[in-house]
């Protein structure tokens, strides 16, 4: 009997520790249903890289809601950016944060014309036009970014999420922000994701931080979803999900019934 009791317990605990918050979903709803550009509308072969102006130009003409990243700068200045290092984009062996903006601004992206942008700058470029999924990219416990993202937004008046690997981005808004709706990003992680390691990357994984960020939506990768705590989430507690990065017309064909919106590239839907 007190191994039922036990097992009961766990179970219990279980449920309530990747439950999501469960009042926004009227709010939440307006960001659902939509296709997101996964750092704009990009085109290497074209010379328009990922995260630069002229890909969320893209974006805006086309209709599609923006998924963008952003990060801040070593003079704290929240730039848009995907990686945490500068080889990838600008070939420079650095990492964003250990660059100010104006030693940003002396890089190209991918050897084009184009240069980091502002996160302000961004926001004067949509200017409401279309919904924003704002990845918050942070791999420490400092959360001065969603301090400094929350000052540049405080004045934007267009609809606009957040959402982040990292729950204590999540939990920030929950105590300061909680007006704002907020998605728990998560995926079959197996390497870690920040200074906490596989420990942190299992718990996100299996969305074991909920009951401290209470997240608004899951945004998954749409191959991952062999996950209990994402089924549950998915089909008991019925949480929006989002689907990333889908990269063919093939796969959002297949999965277009079983997510509620859609991070895509490469190709128009």
């Amino acid at each position: 009997m007190k191994f039922i009791i036990i097992i009961f317990i766990i179970i219990i605990l279980y449920l309530l520790a990747i439950c999501p918050r469960l009042l926004k979903r009227k709010t939440v709803s307006q960001f659902c249903q939509k296709n997101y550009a996964h750092r704009g509308l990009f085109s290497n072969s074209k010379g328009i890289p990922e995260n630069s102006l002229p890909a969320f130009q893209n974006a805006v003409r086309a209709g599609y809601g923006i998924e963008l990243d952003v990060q801040i700068t070593k003079d704290n200045k929240v730039v848009v950016f995907h990686d945490d290092t500068l080889s990838r984009m600008c070939q420079i062996d650095s990492r964003v944060c250990e660059k100010t903006y104006e030693e940003l601004q002396e890089l190209s992206l991918l050897q084009t014309k184009y240069k980091i942008p502002l996160l302000s700058d961004i926001l004067s470029l949509v200017d409401g036009k279309i919904p924003l999924l704002i990845e918050i990219k942070l791999t420490t416990a400092c959360l001065d970014t969603c301090v400094l993202v929350n000052e540049v937004l405080l004045n934007y008046h267009g609809d606009y999420c957040i959402e982040s690997f990292n729950s204590l981005v999540l939990l920030w808004y929950r105590r300061h922000r909680p007006d704002i709706i907020r998605g728990q990003l998560s995926a079959n992680l197996t390497k870690p994701i920040a200074d906490g390691g596989l420990i942190l990357s299992f718990i996100i994984k299996h969305l074991l931080s909920n009951f401290l960020s209470a997240p608004d939506f899951i945004a998954y990768a749409y191959n991952h979803t062999s996950n209990i705590s994402f089924w549950i989430n998915k089909y008991i507690y019925k949480v929006p999900i989002f689907a990333w990065t889908i990269r063919s017309e093939a796969v959002y064909n297949k999965v277009i019934n079983s997510f509620d919106s859609f991070i895509f590239e490469n190709f128009f839907i």
